[in-house]
């Protein structure tokens, strides 16, 4: 590290005011305080001195989606041997997935930071460490099969239009990543559904298993919403070796992932909760009718189902575009999960419903907040009214 120091402190003159390159230092200091901490303290005004701050908290999200993407590798690899009948190790099965995987991670990287960057450098502000954690996201709710050319715009768009046209990181009003899902999915909808999306087979595979009608591929929300049955289990649901989005199909490795987040209070614990309890009561409700195999799919196995997981751990409790009050967060959590299952359940055409219940409450969550502050507000005011009768 120590080299790294006397490099960045050899240039360091160059990129600050009145050097040959002060018009690129937002990009400079980007990469300085991503290897170092800041050196820089402040003089006047009100401050808290912490020993967390933006850069140590998305690293933490990152290490929480480090065990959610070790297996979706894992699970593109095993998905195909699945399909063709061969008997690998699991080294082999993950390598597969890797090497499938890894592309789609860097090209979101590459694409995003580079926007990040070029906004940064236009505005002469400093690089923010939001997209470490979006730039990992994206891929993890992409179908391992889309294109990566879809997977560039996608990622443009969500940084351009719901990131930088409000200002950059902490003025988004939705999620990044949920973003640029919704974009693929509607401006690319066969990349994104069907039973053919959620497994890679490559070329020189597809022809065999035409030809051994072997290639069943749908998820099991997809198969439910067509009326179909499904032999998965519900530990298969649970570990996750079922199809589907690269990081949504473990809940066992979500819920890791969650631990970690809330021992490090990096996440709202109320929005967790309240976003599975939600979803338990919506899924409770339908299972009393049960006119369609969504509505009597128990309510346990909801939670397990799709990205409802992983919506709720990870994008739901997003800072930013989450609700902020104490009794908003329970509200805002709550609603995500009910309107998870009621899009699941009366959309058979789209029987994944979290992103768009996640999105709609991103809107909504800052009205919420103003209420409950208001409710607040006239609490105290009537106790004060009270008090001085």
């Amino acid at each position: 590290m120590k080299f790294a120091e006397n490099f960045f402190n050899k240039y360091k003159p160059l990129f600050s005011k009145g050097g040959k390159y002060e018009k690129y230092r937002p990009a400079f200091m980007a990469m300085y305080t991503f290897t170092f901490t800041p050196d820089e303290t402040t003089e006047k005004g009100a401050h808290i001195r912490d020993s967390i701050d933006l850069k140590r908290v998305m690293f933490t999200v990152v290490l929480a989606l480090i065990p959610a993407t070790l297996f979706g590798m894992w699970n593109v690899g095993h998905q195909f041997y699945a399909q063709t009948g061969a008997e690998v190790s699991n080294f082999d099965q993950f390598m597969f997935g890797f090497w499938k995987v890894l592309p789609m991670i860097i090209v979101s990287y590459v694409v995003g930071l580079g926007i990040e960057f070029y906004f940064a450098i236009k505005r002469g502000h400093e690089v923010n460490e939001g997209y470490l954690v979006s730039g990992l996201l994206i891929p993890l709710i992409m179908p391992v099969t889309i294109p990566l050319w879809i997977l560039a715009v996608s990622v443009a768009f969500s940084v351009i239009i719901g990131k930088e046209v409000f200002g950059g990181t902490g003025m988004n009003i939705v999620n990044p990543a949920l973003l640029a899902r919704a974009f693929a999915f509607f401006a690319y909808p066969t990349f994104m559904s069907g039973n053919k999306v959620w497994i890679n087979i490559p070329e020189d595979w597809a022809g065999n298993l035409e030809k051994m009608d072997a290639y069943s591929g749908e998820t099991i929300l997809g198969a439910l919403g067509q009326g179909q049955k499904v032999a998965a289990t519900w530990y298969d649901m649970f570990i996750g070796t079922i199809p589907g989005s690269i990081g949504e199909t473990s809940v066992v490795m979500i819920l890791i992932g969650a631990a970690l987040l809330l021992l490090t209070k990096v996440a709202s614990w109320r929005i967790m909760v309240s976003g599975f309890a939600g979803a338990a009561v919506m899924g409770f409700i339908f299972n009393l009718w049960g006119s369609n195999p969504l509505m009597e799919t128990p309510w346990w196995q909801h939670l397990m189902l799709g990205g409802l997981a992983f919506g709720v751990v990870f994008m739901a409790t997003d800072p930013v575009t989450a609700a902020q009050t104490r009794k908003g967060k329970y509200i805002y959590g709550f609603l995500i999960g009910m309107l998870a299952i009621m899009i699941r359940v009366f959309n058979p055409a789209y029987p994944e419903g979290v992103m768009l219940a996640i999105l709609l409450m991103n809107v909504i969550a800052p009205t919420i907040d103003f209420y409950v502050v208001q409710g607040n507000i006239k609490k105290r005011k009537k106790r004060f009214e009270k008090q001085a009768a």
